[in-house]
């Protein structure tokens, strides 16, 4: 003789019990919800496991742009000229005091030309390690080199073995707010003439707030600066 089990719902267990089954239930389905937290896949939580990675990119990085304590002229071994090099850090141009050796070969008898190569020279070096932890970094690329004036040219003008805007905007930047800061090459401070190989005028370059604040969005050209004229010429 089969017996037939019957079921007992919760409306059945009176006013009393029935609230109670119900709260247990949901004290049951929570507890196995707590579970999918610790990474236990439950049917039924609202949590829906994955296993595809989610990129969240790279940690923000922050660089000091602390500049190294400046050279001092009795414990420094290197001889040279005392310059401020203009190095990239932080997406803008920072001053960074060094000792700047004078170039080995001397090329040219013109002060200004000198000068010049041994700053360039000064741009092309990688930062030292105390630089670099700082986050200095420079974009002059290397084989850049100055030359005499041409004929014409009027004082103080520097032509690169490069015409001035085939040159990276940074770099550029950097050149020119270099310069500026010698008082050899640009008195007081003032625009820096440039010209290349070609025959082409040379241009002046000024270090404006907006060079050094964004020296990679800064695509303005110098002024032509018209040839010097002849003495006697009509």
């Amino acid at each position: 003789m089969k017996t037939r089990r019957s079921r007992v719902r919760s409306s059945e267990l009176g006013p009393e019990r029935g609230p109670v089954l119900g709260a247990v239930r949901s004290s049951a389905v929570a507890v196995l919800c707590g579970l999918a937290i610790g990474g236990l896949a439950v049917a039924g939580c609202g949590i829906q496991a994955s296993t595809v990675p989610v990129d969240v990119g790279a940690a923000p990085s922050r660089v000091s742009c602390d500049t190294p304590a400046k050279p001092s002229a009795g414990t420094s071994t290197v001889q040279g000229i005392r310059a401020t090099v203009e190095l990239v850090c932080g997406s803008q141009l920072v001053g960074v005091e060094r000792v700047v050796p004078m170039p080995e070969k001397k090329s040219s008898k013109d002060a200004v030309v000198l000068v010049s190569q041994a700053l360039l020279e000064a741009l092309q070096r990688d930062p030292s390690p105390e630089e670099r932890d700082a986050g200095f970094t420079t974009g002059v690329p290397a084989g850049l080199t100055t030359a005499d004036p041409r004929p014409g040219d009027p004082a103080g003008t520097v032509r690169l073995s490069r015409k001035p805007e085939d040159l990276p905007l940074g770099a550029l930047s950097q050149i020119v707010c270099t310069l500026s800061e010698s008082e050899v090459v640009s008195a007081g401070q003032g625009p820096v003439v440039l010209g290349g190989p070609d025959t082409d005028p040379p241009r002046a370059w000024s270090c404006s707030a907006a060079v050094r604040s964004r020296p990679e969005a800064v695509p303005t050209l110098g002024d032509v600066v018209l040839p010097t004229p002849k003495a006697g010429a009509s």
